[in-house]
């Protein structure tokens, strides 16, 4: 078990690569939190924990003590593993709800859902999940404020004034009135 890291691991990698490719910035191995997660996104208070599946029990029924597609566990000392698995699961969500409460989101990456066949779905989706986390902080900290006729709305000091042109007449126009030019 000594030569199985902590940090800068393939899954972890292929992570960083795919949020860095979608413009994202991030820290590292983030001492300052509890659980010191793999990837921490300030700007979006996120912390993304990319595990292993193996090590952190992924759809194990740990009781039943039963393997999953993704992770099987060993035949031979077989306590040792589900006591180990449980206590890392465990701390897991212990971990997950001390930053929750700090405010902080918590994503979780498996390892299986890095796959080749499914990586660039779960890259894309981890980086749809990042920009809503970061459009609802927003909206927590700008609300709409209502302004006075005939001014668009303000949201975080950007112009509301193209939804105010899809409602008034369900279609948006992008050239003015006719206009006759050179007099015909």
């Amino acid at each position: 078990m000594s030569s199985i890291h902590s940090k800068d691991t393939k899954p972890e990698m292929i992570v960083r690569r795919g949020l860095w490719k979608r413009g994202f910035r991030y820290r590292l191995n983030y001492k300052r939190l509890p659980g010191h997660p793999d990837i921490v996104l300030r700007k979006y208070r996120t912390c993304i924990f990319v595990n292993g599946c193996f090590w952190h029990g992924h759809y194990v029924d740990v009781n039943k003590m039963e393997s999953s597609n993704c992770c099987r566990l060993p035949r031979t000392n077989k306590e040792f593993w589900v006591n180990k698995i449980t206590r890392n699961k465990e701390r897991d969500k212990e971990e997950q709800k001390k930053l929750a409460s700090m405010g902080w989101h918590c994503i979780t990456i498996w390892e299986c859902e890095l796959k080749p066949k499914l990586r660039e779905q779960t890259l894309d989706s981890l980086a749809y999940t990042l920009n809503h986390i970061w459009l609802q902080d927003l909206k927590k900290l700008h609300p709409l404020t209502p302004s006075p006729k005939g001014k668009a709305e303000s949201y975080g000091g950007r112009s509301k004034m193209y939804q105010q042109l899809e409602e008034d007449n369900g279609m948006l126009m992008a050239a003015e009135e006719e206009e006759k030019y050179n007099g015909k």
